[in-house]
């Protein structure tokens, strides 16, 4: 069977960063969404970027936010990747990426009404305007990410002509549905977690965050 990719998002201390690591997660993720209660200034951002070695992927999760911001975001912290995690158009988003140079990923909030179809649609949107992959995370209505919620997985295309990766309401207990379920796995490349290894908002616990990679490794 494959292996998950894994992206721990909203790290805002370098002890929890530094242990995530040693954990062997994929990828980590900083919030720049001053609302959001796991974001970080640039000089955080600095600091904790410091602690990330060459092959840890570094996401740089943005909500909306204007051009003239995220190229003075590029040139102040080194990141890899940028994630869009608002309302941006597939479009936006490729001009976005394109003025600091950057691959990019978008989220896409899955709502009660959407099915695998207006999902598809949304993903070839993407693909269209060259993303690199594509977040599926639970719709709320009251934040733009981190709510915790499971959206119903069955609505996952599998035909989809980007990465997909999971998000949403993901936790150490509910991971090992996902691995051991053949059929979702043939469906996504990876998974994204914020919440469900916390102790504290923004605060994340080695102990989930052990358990989360030793469920994925482990399958």
């Amino acid at each position: 069977m494959k292996n998950l990719a894994v992206k721990f998002c909203g790290f805002t201390r370098t002890d929890d960063l530094q242990t995530a690591i040693a954990l062997g997660v994929n990828a980590v993720g900083l919030v720049f969404y001053p609302p959001s209660p796991r974001a970080v200034s640039i000089a955080t951002a600095k600091t904790l970027v410091s602690a990330v070695p060459a092959f840890t992927t570094i996401v740089a999760l943005v909500v909306n936010m204007g051009q003239d911001e995220l190229v003075n975001l590029a040139k102040e912290v080194p990141f890899d990747i940028v994630q869009f995690h608002g309302d941006e158009t597939p479009s936006e988003c490729q001009a976005l990426a394109r003025a600091v140079n950057k691959r990019w990923i978008k989220a896409i909030r899955v709502k009660n009404d959407d099915t695998s179809d207006t999902l598809l649609n949304q993903i070839n949107a993407l693909k269209a305007c060259r993303a690199s992959g594509v977040i599926l995370d639970t719709f709320s209505d009251k934040a733009y990410g981190g709510t915790g919620l499971v959206f119903d997985w069955k609505k996952i295309p599998d035909n989809s002509p980007l990465p997909i990766y999971l998000a949403g309401g993901l936790t150490p207990d509910n991971i090992g549905k996902i691995v051991s379920n053949q059929d979702l796995m043939a469906k996504i490349k990876g998974v994204d977690v914020s919440g469900g290894i916390e102790k504290a908002k923004g605060v994340k616990c080695g102990e989930k965050m052990g358990r989360f990679l030793q469920s994925v490794k482990n399958k």
